[in-house]
């Protein structure tokens, strides 16, 4: 079976140019076995700036989902020492509401019936093209978040989850990749208490250090762009978008 074209560097820096300013770096558990195809789709997924962490078997995947909180699964079903469908149907039964797109062979129909009654939330069929990928993760992030709406707005703040636009009274503003991060899920719940460990978790990979104050220089770069009363320091809680008056 094929893999999905590598994307080049030239196409990873143009990617990074254009977005870096107002990407989302969602949690994403990348579940492959196919050493080439994993490094594509790794590639890719980094490219978007998305915080990725790649397992190659299914007791690795368990082990991933015991012990981290993830935004979205990737699961290819074919996996080695406990298959695909065995570790979909682990994280249905321990009740984990966790976004599961999972990816199958082209002429395998009743790998994918299975995988969607086991509780898979979509499929992509192998090879699979990059573009699709991203576009179905993406819609999956945003129906597990509960935004049927194109759009979330505070006073006089927008942001747009599927562009990635920010503006302020009508004008756009820059963001960079992990200000975005620490942004939109305070934004896309009003009101709801994040704590810094909870934040952390959207910034990075098992790959990346965190530095002590790293959730705090974001949000004052944030507040700095978008207003000092846009996220509320909660003490010994974390941080809230405050709700508005409609909402409360």
């Amino acid at each position: 079976m094929s893999a999905p074209r590598r994307l080049t560097r030239g196409e990873r820096t143009a990617a990074a140019a254009r977005r870096a300013h107002n990407r989302t770096p969602m949690r994403i558990l990348l579940a492959e076995d196919d050493t080439m195809i994993g490094e594509v789709v790794l590639d890719a997924l980094r490219a978007e700036h998305y915080a990725v962490d790649w397992v190659k078997d299914g007791a690795m995947a368990q082990t991933a989902l015991a012990t981290t909180p993830y935004d979205l699964l990737l699961l290819d079903l074919g996996l080695p020492r406990a298959d695909g469908l065995t570790v979909l149907r682990t994280l249905r039964a321990q009740k984990l509401r966790l976004p599961v797109l999972i990816a199958t062979a082209r002429d395998a129909v009743a790998e994918r019936v299975a995988g969607l009654d086991a509780g898979a939330d979509d499929y992509i069929v192998k090879p699979y093209d990059l573009d699709e990928l991203l576009a179905r993760i993406r819609a999956l992030l945003r129906r597990a978040d509960g935004r049927a709406e194109p759009a979330y707005e505070w006073g006089a703040v927008r942001i747009v989850p599927a562009t990635r636009e920010v503006t302020l009274e009508g004008q756009p503003v820059a963001l960079s990749a992990r200000e975005w991060a620490v942004l939109e899920p305070l934004l896309a719940r009003p009101g709801r208490v994040l704590s810094r460990q909870q934040l952390e978790e959207k910034l990075y990979s098992w790959r990346d250090d965190i530095s002590s104050n790293a959730v705090e220089v974001y949000i004052h770069g944030v507040r700095k762009k978008l207003g000092a009363g846009l996220i509320e320091n909660q003490r010994g809680l974390g941080y809230r978008v405050p709700p508005q008056a409609s909402e409360t």
